[in-house]
């Protein structure tokens, strides 16, 4: 992941691998898949490889065969990185278990609060995007395609994904920490705006 955008480097994995952590605990699932899954979950995000959405799966399946997993774990982990991305939950949900809830959850929260605002921005900077612009609206029940394709401002992506992942949490655990990284974003976002308009 050298070079990789800011957003979804290391650092990115890093946390997501901490936060799984947390809350594979407290959620009883299975250590191994979690941490397996959290760690090679980005090993090749689509945004990065075209659109293709099964040089990930492969390159981390073809991974974990060099370090002689069981393929039982192995098949477990491709599931959850093939499946958990936000774009696959704007279509029909083709595979679950507590794992893919985990780490899922986990990089929800890191799509969110603090981080997740300073990760919007970023990658809204490497594509060029205007910060905001009053007069393109957040477009509401994108499909997985439209979500793929918008090329919108930053702050609608405030409105198209991240004001939503507080509801799409699936665990307890997960539900309960994105409580106050929600609070901070709409915080946010009431500050962003006196600010645009210049009122404070």
């Amino acid at each position: 992941m050298h070079g990789a955008e800011g957003g979804h480097d290391w650092w990115h994995v890093y946390r997501v691998l901490r936060i799984a952590r947390q809350i594979a605990i407290e959620e009883r699932a299975d250590m191994l898949v979690v941490e397996l899954a959290a760690l090679l979950h980005d090993i090749a995000d689509p945004k990065f490889h075209n659109g293709d959405e099964e040089k990930g799966p492969v390159m981390a399946s073809n991974f974990l065969r060099q370090q002689k997993v069981d393929e039982i774990i192995i098949s477990h982990v491709e599931a959850v990185i093939r499946n958990m991305s936000f774009k696959n939950s704007l279509g029909e949900v083709k595979f679950y278990s507590k794992e893919m809830a985990v780490v899922q959850d986990a990089d929800r929260l890191d799509a969110i609060g603090a981080i997740g605002i300073a990760r919007a921005f970023n990658y809204g900077g490497f594509k060029n995007r205007p910060l905001f612009d009053p007069e393109i609206k957040p477009k509401t029940n994108l499909t997985k395609d439209d979500y793929k394709k918008s090329d919108a401002p930053t702050i609608n992506h405030f409105y198209e994904k991240l004001l939503l992942l507080k509801d799409k949490m699936n665990t307890s655990t997960g539900k309960r920490l994105a409580f106050d990284r929600h609070m901070y974003m709409e915080a946010f976002l009431d500050q962003f705006y006196s600010e645009w308009e210049g009122l404070r």
